[in-house]
């Protein structure tokens, strides 16, 4: 279960070894993650949630608490802002100061570990690598339903050859979490970028069953549909999704695109008038 207290804000996992049959897809999470790929957009976004008590003697308590958790979320903003520009040591000291004002909070943990993450990467330091594998396990240590901190480790394991590790990783989840569509819809990533299509459409399904007004597990199944070149599948599966959530318009150019392919097909199929040679027409 997650702290009821989360003003950490999050950086947000879209892997850059994720194909583009999965990139319509998007991520889950709430407002206060910042993409691990600058180039992505934010989607990842939470919210600050105060429990204060009602007896008055506790009030100077309280206050005092509710400025810890501005000062953290203020320190987790500026790392945001620091890591989309590319600054990522004055990112981490950030994230690393918010994690100082509540010390063990996973999505501080998880900050730090992505920001590390993307850092090995982008110039190549395995020691940042190693570092950030070790902020993502301190927060599955804390949570491990940890949605965001488990798709970072999957992408980290493949990116260093370990997928076994990962696919356990997340199987693991599965089982830990079974009323979660999340564990399904990563399992059916990595299994895609295997080429393993069919296991990947049985994970999909999988994650319907659970959620079956899941869009990101719609949008992946209509991906997954249009590459094997069922279009009609394809667009019912995106149309289902933007349904649901109005807010992709990559999606929707998705819809629109295969609705005038459909309607272009449909007029090139009919017959000629009647009387009208087609040489004439």
């Amino acid at each position: 279960m997650r702290s009821a207290n989360r003003p950490c804000r999050l950086v947000s996992i879209w892997p850059s070894v994720s194909p583009a049959l999965f990139r319509l897809v998007k991520p889950l999470g709430g407002k206060n993650r910042v993409p691990m790929d600058a180039a992505m957009p934010q989607f990842f976004f939470s919210h600050f949630r105060y429990r204060l008590g009602g007896a008055a003697v506790l009030l100077v308590v309280v206050v005092s608490a509710i400025g810890c958790h501005r000062l953290t979320a203020n320190d987790s903003s500026e790392g945001v802002r620091l890591y989309q520009q590319g600054n990522y040591l004055g990112a981490v000291n950030s994230f690393q100061r918010a994690l100082d004002q509540q010390p063990g909070n996973p999505d501080c943990f998880y900050n730090l570990g992505a920001t590390y993450h993307q850092q090995g990467k982008l110039f190549g330091r395995p020691g940042d690598l190693e570092t950030a594998e070790q902020y993502y396990h301190l927060c599955l240590a804390r949570a491990p339903d940890h949605a965001a901190c488990q798709r970072g480790l999957a992408v980290l394991l493949v990116e260093t050859g370990r997928p076994g590790e990962a696919i356990k990783q997340l199987e693991q989840w599965a089982v830990r979490d079974p009323d979660s569509p999340e564990p399904h819809i990563e399992i059916a990533r990595l299994c895609q970028e295997q080429g393993n299509l069919p296991a990947a459409e049985e994970q999909l399904a999988a994650a319907l069953a659970v959620d079956p007004d899941n869009s990101r597990a719609l949008v992946a199944r209509g991906q997954l549909s249009e590459a094997a070149g069922n279009t009609q599948q394809a667009l019912a599966s995106y149309s289902r999704a933007l349904e649901l959530d109005r807010n992709q318009p990559t999606v929707m150019v998705k819809v629109a695109t295969l609705q005038n392919g459909a309607a272009a097909a449909t007029v090139a199929a009919r017959p000629p008038p009647t009387g009208v040679s087609p040489a004439a027409r």
